[in-house]
């Protein structure tokens, strides 16, 4: 998915023309603290509400200081990238909220906003459908999503998303998978992937998940019940 995909077309873009006063009004209507200002269809930068409280509400945006003027995405780039780059600027004197996105001739094409691009990833992660998740603790050597995905797929289930951690440069090293898993009782996924030697560190279900000698014990009293 590119960034030309979750670009926010109900924003209003700034002009320098704009007054200070007038882009106070629409950041509130928007409830938002920042916004783009764009100039004969090329990206300037980004003003933002802390920035303008300084300024006279009359005083035009052509005569306030603008930022992040350097800082803006193309729209073919990867929402990873759109990630990246608002986690990079988060953090400090003031955390960029919206993006910017051009063409391949710097046009402006549109803005992206954080909250926007973190409910975007939400989804793709499958954070809103019903599921467990699994936390594997693997050496880097040893990973294999695609073995893992088939021991998974083995018990009737499939793997939503995934993430990987850890150094691959170091085989030796362990690492933490993470599965969002499509089904909540996950207690013989847990038992399949331990018996081919993977270790499950930690698992988050609706449904209580019971242990390996739990459901064999479960088992035992079902057959002699029979």
């Amino acid at each position: 998915m590119t960034t030309a995909e979750i670009i926010n077309h109900e924003l209003p873009i700034l002009k320098p023309s704009d007054t200070v006063g007038n882009a106070l009004n629409w950041m509130e209507e928007n409830r938002i603290g920042q916004l783009v200002v764009a100039n004969e269809g090329k990206y300037s930068g980004i003003v933002s509400e802390e920035v303008l409280m300084n300024y006279d509400e009359d005083k035009q945006l052509s005569e306030v200081m603008l930022q992040f003027s350097e800082i803006f995405l193309y729209d073919y780039q990867h929402i990873y990238e759109c990630l990246g780059l608002i986690s990079k600027y988060y953090s400090g004197g003031i955390p960029l909220q919206i993006v910017g996105v051009v063409d391949e001739e710097q046009n402006f094409v549109g803005t992206i906003t954080a909250a926007d691009l973190y409910s975007k990833f939400a989804e793709l992660l499958g954070s809103q459908e019903p599921g467990a998740v699994l936390v594997v603790s693997i050496k880097n050597r040893d990973y294999s999503l695609a073995e893992i995905s088939r021991l998974v797929e083995s018990d009737n289930a499939k793997i939503l998303s995934s993430y990987y951690s850890g150094n691959t440069f170091l085989s030796n090293d362990s690492a933490s998978l993470t599965l969002k898993i499509n089904r909540e009782s996950v207690t013989s996924i847990i038992a399949t992937l331990e018996r081919f030697g993977y270790i499950v560190e930690a698992s988050y279900a609706h449904e209580p998940i019971e242990s390996i000698e739990q459901e064999r014990y479960n088992m035992l009293m079902k057959y002699l019940s029979v």
